[in-house]
């Protein structure tokens, strides 16, 4: 078996979740902060994107970061470009800990139109891609968020995503679709009916290659997304935490079987700097066992 094919079978069928560790420039120093690294402990972005590796790659050697529970690992451009103890992380990631590895490629977020906010414009994305491809990487993210229930808006977010979908497919690489729906909105149940419409409009116009993941806010009502993971061009479907508290949006998971967990603040939280190495492993290992619980339940 070829390591895409292994790479998409894990994908597919294995138990437990997909680590996003792709914290960019602006979410970094909140990242950090929380990590107990504050601003004044670095100068410069160079030494800022330094720490924060530093705490990736502690985290993706952990004790627990293997592909027993973790399925995935999302990256930062950064990260795909970095090493850790002089390797690649993407190969680190796979041929080390089991874990596939994808790669962030949105460059951030429109002002909000229409009630949702787009993807910025991508003029490098075919080179970003073939850079993946050679790295190793299996997949790419992309997010736009969704604030409120405007059907022109919404159908926008899911034709753009698809558009960038189609892209990432034509590279050899499976995208994770990701239209986020803002948990503090208003209309966050009739945002999320229109969102299942529009992605069931696009899923239908794909090729029989043309195989995608969806990752989405666990929604208001329990198992909404549960026939889009049935649908053959649907790899598998992932739930953000989009905010919601570790317990919060492990509760959310568990009320829908067919959404497997991709969270970011609930895989570090409680993590510190200063922690010892037994300290850090048995902190992070319980963070992953929360998750992975979750994700199989």
């Amino acid at each position: 078996m070829s390591t895409t094919d292994a790479q998409r079978t894990q994908m597919a069928t294995g138990k437990g979740f997909v680590a996003a560790l792709d914290q960019s420039g602006g979410s970094t120093p909140k990242a950090l902060s929380l990590y107990g690294v504050e601003p004044t402990d670095y100068s410069g972005d160079a030494e800022m994107f330094q720490a924060v590796h530093d705490m990736r790659a502690r985290i993706i050697l952990a004790d627990d970061f293997t592909s027993d529970k973790v399925l995935g690992a999302i990256l930062f451009e950064r990260t795909m470009d970095d090493t850790i103890n002089g390797k690649p992380v993407a190969d680190v990631l796979w041929n080390d800990r089991g874990v596939v590895p994808f790669l962030k490629i949105d460059k951030g977020l429109e002002d909000e139109v229409n009630g949702v906010q787009l993807l910025k414009a991508m003029p490098d994305l075919d080179a970003l891609l073939k850079r993946a491809k050679a790295a190793g990487i299996f997949g790419t993210k992309e997010r736009s968020v969704i604030q409120s229930a405007n059907a022109y808006g919404i159908r926008e977010v899911v034709s753009q995503q698809f558009d960038v979908a189609k892209a990432v497919c034509a590279a050899g690489l499976v995208p994770i679709i990701e239209p986020e729906v803002n948990i503090h909105s208003d209309s966050k149940a009739e945002c999320e009916d229109i969102l299942k419409t529009e992605l069931e409009n696009q899923l239908a116009l794909l090729g029989p290659d043309e195989i995608v993941m969806l990752k989405l806010t666990l929604p208001e009502k329990a198992g909404l997304y549960d026939s889009l993971a049935d649908l053959p061009n649907v790899l598998r479907v992932v739930a953000l935490s989009g905010g919601y508290s570790t317990d919060d949006a492990s509760a959310r998971l568990s009320q829908n079987s067919k959404m497997i967990a991709s969270f970011s603040r609930a895989l570090t939280e409680g993590l510190n700097v200063k922690m010892t190495d037994a300290e850090f492993n048995a902190a992070l290992g319980a963070n992953i066992d929360k998750i992975y619980k979750a994700s199989v339940a």
